[in-house]
């Protein structure tokens, strides 16, 4: 089905499993994984259609070399964006307003709303033009506005919201050159990672899955999207997100 596949952001726990199941699901594809680090080589023995490159998501010319590197093997019939950042060291998800910060701000938008910008400024002009392809790339839900019932935390609700309106944006564009296209958001669910460990207590049992749990059912998702969809945002059990 996939013949040429980029997965960026393929040193995090998601990304990993993206990088594990796709390799396996579909071997005689080429699968592309983009990381800050070199971790991800660990695996390079067992995955051997998968190549391996470094990235720099602060340097846009690093990002524009990353996508050259994929046109050696023809365009790209999926693209899967799994970077983001809730919390890192003293930087936490705001309570209330007393605890916004401009610092935070930055740093939440500038991971989660301009890199992934960036990231579709540059693949999305290698998507398959002759046969379906997608662009999927990690939202959460507490960036939809419509959904949001408990408030706070700020930045990170704001920079999903505002990577949401990049999404939308993209499709319309996106779509007139290629009908066949589809861009969307997706909510992997509450994920056993170093992203979600501080808010695991909070979590309904049942409901913080494996990372390859999550990847399966996102993979399900992206394999049922159809091009009527671009632009959407959807849960690891296929549910529409609202905006």
């Amino acid at each position: 089905m996939y013949q040429n596949i980029a997965v960026i952001g393929a040193s995090g726990a998601i990304g990993r499993a993206f990088v594990n199941l796709l390799s396996s699901s579909y071997p005689s594809a080429t699968l592309y994984a983009f990381s800050r680090n070199d971790t991800i080589n660990r695996d390079k023995t067992a995955l051997r259609n998968v190549l391996y490159h470094e990235i720099n998501y602060q340097d846009e010319s690093s990002i524009e070399n990353a996508a050259k590197k994929t046109i050696e093997t023809g365009p790209l019939d999926l693209i899967i964006v799994t970077t983001g950042i809730l919390h890192d060291g003293e930087l936490m998800p705001e309570k209330s307003l007393h605890d916004l910060s401009a610092q935070n701000f930055r740093l939440l938008f500038e991971a989660n709303t301009i890199l992934p910008a960036l990231l579709i400024k540059h693949f999305s002009p290698l998507l398959n033009l002759n046969r379906p392809a997608v662009f999927a790339l990690l939202s959460a839900r507490v960036g939809s506005i419509t959904d949001n019932k408990l408030g706070g935390w700020y930045a990170y609700r704001a920079s999903k919201a505002a990577l949401n309106m990049i999404i939308k944006n993209s499709a319309i564009e996106i779509r007139r050159k290629h009908k066949e296209s589809v861009i969307i958001g997706l909510h992997p669910g509450t994920v056993d990672s170093p992203l979600s460990l501080p808010f695991q207590r909070h979590v309904p049992e049942g409901k913080l899955f494996t990372a390859d749990f999550s990847a399966q059912s996102l993979l399900k998702v992206i394999n049922h999207i159809a091009p009527t969809q671009s632009g959407q945002c959807f849960a690891w059990d296929g549910q529409r997100i609202e905006a």
